[in-house]
């Protein structure tokens, strides 16, 4: 790291839990973001503000009024362009030393294989099944870290699925795919504006850790935010040796 970076990091390096090898660490990491609305702003801006050096943002949505109520990220001026292009330009306003490479259009499965394979840490913030069953089954072939969030009314849920370790989950074990279409939405459904910012920070907290080897992950435990009530729980998670995606 260079002069300014230690300066800007200072405070993460007076951390004796990350110091300065967890800082450049950090700095040499790559996040895969998959999602740049309600939780994957609040996961861009932090990853971004404490020195992740390389972050790939996928959206193929535009910014639009409606999500300026709780997609942080974007600004008024930012409505009709792409969230991915949006999010990159608030980024280089927070931290123009951290590279920022754009996904504007849908991604396959093969897109999101190059992707994945690629990045140190991968963050669902889709909203949508059928592109967190694509992440898993990718982070489950490729054994690399997935950090699984959603969001919707006012509940939210987070968890990591960490496929280097035997013993971790994946989400087709907690969410096995019966082929139905049964996504709820924001757009349709509504939701609480302060707790996607909840859960994507957790988010992005988890992903830190991650990609420094710090502390203890959320690796078999689910994390479910009622934020009516401001009441967490957590349920413990067990991998499924049934399961057709990372079973024996």
């Amino acid at each position: 790291m260079n002069d300014n970076q230690l300066l800007r990091y200072s405070r993460h390096i007076l951390l004796s839990q990350i110091n300065y090898e967890g800082q450049d660490k950090l700095v040499n990491s790559h996040a895969l973001i998959v999602g740049a609305g309600g939780l994957g702003s609040p996961v861009a801006l932090y990853l971004a503000a404490s020195g992740v050096g390389t972050l790939t943002i996928c959206d193929f949505d535009v910014v639009d009024l409606t999500n300026l109520q709780r997609q942080i990220i974007h600004t008024t001026p930012s409505v009709g362009i792409n969230k991915a292009v949006s999010a990159q330009q608030s980024i280089y306003e927070i931290n123009p030393e951290v590279m920022v490479k754009t996904i504007q259009q849908k991604s396959t499965e093969d897109d999101f294989a190059a992707l994945v394979a690629q990045a140190d840490v991968v963050i669902d913030c889709s909203d949508n099944f059928a592109t967190r069953y694509t992440l898993n089954r990718l982070c489950v072939k490729l054994k690399k870290p997935l950090v699984s969030g959603a969001a919707l009314g006012f509940e939210g849920q987070i968890t990591v699925y960490d496929m280097r370790s035997v013993s971790s989950p994946c989400y087709h074990c907690l969410f096995p795919d019966n082929g139905e279409d049964t996504d709820l939405r924001c757009a349709t459904n509504g939701v609480f504006a302060p707790l996607v910012g909840m859960i994507g920070t957790t988010q992005a907290a988890e992903a830190l850790k991650l990609l420094m080897g710090i502390g203890e992950s959320l690796q078999g435990r689910l994390l479910l935010l009622d934020a009516l009530a401001m009441e967490w729980r957590t349920i413990k998670l067990s991998k499924d040796p049934a399961c057709i995606v990372c079973g024996a």
